[in-house]
């Protein structure tokens, strides 16, 4: 699934070609996606202003001057490519559940195979209480994230680090990718209990969450399986991955084998974790 840098790479390549501009036309090729489209979708949209962007966690929004925003959620397989209408072929384009065009002929497609994403409309106003982002955790990159707050909501927790930060309540828009990468910056086992995380170990693992997600954001995101930008480019943050699907190479620390065991990977509620079990405890 696409995480946070990958949706913000997506949502700044959109607000590149569509803020400011006036939707012509709208169409759905199937009612439903993960749950149906709004009703009256594409009449809504024809004739609205793109007025700007803004991300929460792993959703974009759309915002438009009617004072309704577009809520978008890319699933397991979903992409959104902008692309000159007349560089399309005639034929329908496969798993394509979504499009809107602008009057300038910029067309933009939603193409999800496994249709686990998503689109709503919320009032611009409420976009905070609707029931996919009510209750979210703080973003990582604003500066309100800081380790007295990762503190607080570490403190007490059972759980294993790594499923703690992955708890979109805790902090918003990390995905498994990018917290093992962050816990291996941090140097803390992705074993260990959040709660004794909590205090002097979030001073490390704050700064270490902020700058792998901004280095993925530069990078375009990871381009593993279906993510593309919105340019249909892909991410090349996959390249720098310190941990995350290494198993049994050295880290950029360690000799590697025989003298330590290499990365390991290990399964924490039904995810991949990788680390090094000698620099992360």
């Amino acid at each position: 699934m696409p995480e946070l840098p990958e949706v913000e790479t997506v949502m700044r390549g959109l607000a590149a070609v569509l803020e400011g501009r006036v939707i012509r036309a709208a169409a759905i090729s199937r009612p439903d996606m993960r749950w149906p489209f709004p009703e009256g979708l594409a009449a809504r949209l024809a004739g609205s202003r793109v007025e700007g962007f803004r991300r929460r966690a792993k959703y974009m929004l759309m915002r438009l001057s009617g004072g309704d925003s577009v809520l978008i959620h890319l699933g397991m397989s979903g992409r959104m490519v902008a692309r000159p209408a007349g560089d399309l072929p005639n034929a329908p384009i496969a798993h394509e559940h979504f499009s809107l065009e602008t009057e300038e002929g910029i067309r933009v497609g939603f193409v999800d195979p496994r249709r686990f994403g998503s689109i709503d409309l919320v009032p611009t106003a409420g976009e905070d209480r609707h029931r996919l982002l009510a209750g979210l955790g703080p973003e990582p990159l604003e500066e309100a994230f800081s380790p007295a707050v990762l503190s607080v909501a570490l403190a007490g927790k059972r759980t294993p680090v790594k499923a703690a930060l992955l708890d979109q309540k805790v902090v918003a828009g990390l995905g498994n990718i990018y917290v093992s990468e962050a816990l291996f910056r941090a140097r803390i086992s992705p074993r260990r209990l959040a709660a004794s995380v909590a205090g002097a170990r979030t001073v490390r693992l704050v700064p270490a969450i902020k700058a792998v997600l901004e280095e993925s954001i530069a990078a375009g995101g990871s381009s593993l399986r279906d993510y593309v930008q919105a340019d249909g480019g892909i991410g090349f943050f996959q390249e720098r991955f310190k941990v995350y699907d290494r198993e049994g190479l050295p880290c950029e620390a360690c000799p590697g084998p025989p003298a330590c065991p290499g990365i390991q990977r290990i399964v924490q509620s039904g995810r991949a974790s990788f680390y090094c079990p000698r620099l992360q405890r």
